[in-house]
């Protein structure tokens, strides 16, 4: 009986979630950050019960106020219908994540027409060519 009554469940959630996004790497990111400026808002407000320091209290105040906002975002996205925004959400923060995680490139943006080039860091004043509008800068790297 209970095994049944746990199957049903389980199909039932599964027809919900049908056409939903679920849990992408940026859901999973906006949890863990949520999780973990929650964790720190609880020590900070520890430390301001035995110190008495008030700006330590508005600190905690307002990192548990974001971490809330993330789980609010994290929930928003994770019940959507619009998969199309959801993927593109996802896409600019995979993008977003690999540039700051690119060690051996540097990314500069065309002054002409926005592309964004990357090339190599480590190589002083360099000319840039933009390989979509051939405009040539010379950046730093």
């Amino acid at each position: 009986m209970f095994r049944s009554m746990l199957q049903r469940f389980s199909e039932s959630m599964r027809r919900f979630m049908y056409g939903r996004c679920g849990v992408d790497q940026l859901n999973i990111f906006l949890l863990i950050a949520a999780v973990a400026l929650n964790v720190i808002a609880m020590i900070l407000s520890r430390l301001c019960a035995v110190r008495g320091f008030a700006f330590c209290a508005i600190l905690s105040l307002a990192l548990t106020l974001v971490s809330y906002g993330f789980l609010f975002f994290y929930l928003f996205r994770f019940f959507s219908r619009n998969l199309e925004k959801r993927i593109l959400e996802n896409r600019h923060y995979l993008g977003w994540k690999s540039r700051v995680l690119d060690r051996q490139n540097r990314y500069y943006r065309c002054p002409n027409c926005k592309q964004t080039v990357r090339v190599p860091r480590g190589r002083g004043k360099i000319c840039i060519k933009c390989p979509k509008c051939s405009e040539k800068f010379i950046k730093k790297t």
